[in-house]
């Protein structure tokens, strides 16, 4: 078997089994009043269209032919306040985010196997490298709660790049930060078009790994080095103890 130097893992889906609610009235109700502890006051129908409207906007303002851009929500955050003339500072919005997260959350959990995964490439001398289509004001504080944040040699997350997987330029970024060969590269996912898809665009191999979260009907056409058709990290993590 091939032996790789870098894994590059794909997180939601892949290493973390996530539910997440941003539809229901009840959730907006709960926003309403976060909101209104900073002084703005909106209802929760006001609320949720001016949430996923300021998205739209910000999505095409920064919109670049051929590639896939990811905004920043924080910055979401910041316009949604200062409709109602209120500027918070960063920890502020950190702290709204935050709790905006978590009360959309209905479960959160480590797949079994995770922490162990990451540990035997480690002890192995791999380096370890998450590469995720998320926002950090999210994913920054649930990496710390699951216990990964510190797993990682290093964190890219697509909210602070400003594209999103498959997007080749994403994955330049890791690839060039670190000085990696990209045929050196191992990168695990459970998205067909955005994990594998992407992977080979960068020119490095793939390891597919289906899952719950998986999206349904995956071009067929996407074809990774590796796969797996179920959702077991440890039968995973003794696939790729003999590519090492």
């Amino acid at each position: 078997m091939k032996s790789y130097d870098a894994y590059i893992f794909d997180l939601y889906g892949t290493l973390i089994d996530i539910h997440t609610d941003e539809s229901s009235m009840a959730f907006w109700h709960k926003i309403r009043e976060l909101f209104h502890m900073y002084g703005a006051d909106y209802d929760a129908k006001e609320l949720k269209n001016i949430y996923f409207e300021t998205i739209r906007k910000q999505e095409e303002q920064q919109s670049e032919p051929g590639h896939l851009i990811e905004i920043d929500i924080r910055k979401v955050f910041q316009e949604m306040f200062k409709y109602s003339k209120i500027y918070l500072n960063d920890r502020q919005i950190g702290d709204v985010a935050w709790r905006f997260r978590q009360d959309s959350t209905t479960h959160l959990r480590l797949y079994a196997g995770t922490k162990e995964l990451l540990e035997t490439l480690h002890i192995k001398g791999k380096k370890v490298y998450l590469l995720s289509n998320a926002q950090s004001l999210f994913t920054l504080p649930e990496l710390k709660e699951t216990g990964l944040l510190e797993l990682f040699d290093d964190i890219v997350i697509s909210s602070d790049i400003g594209y999103r997987k498959p997007d080749r330029l994403i994955f330049e970024f890791l690839l060039k930060k670190h000085h990696l060969r990209a045929e050196q590269c191992l990168m695990i996912g459970n998205d067909l078009d955005a994990d594998i898809r992407g992977a080979q665009t960068a020119g490095t191999d793939s390891f597919y790994i289906r899952s719950a979260l998986s999206p349904r009907n995956e071009a067929t056409v996407i074809v990774p080095t590796h796969r797996q058709e179920r959702m077991d990290l440890k039968r995973l993590r003794k696939t790729i103890s003999s590519f090492t």
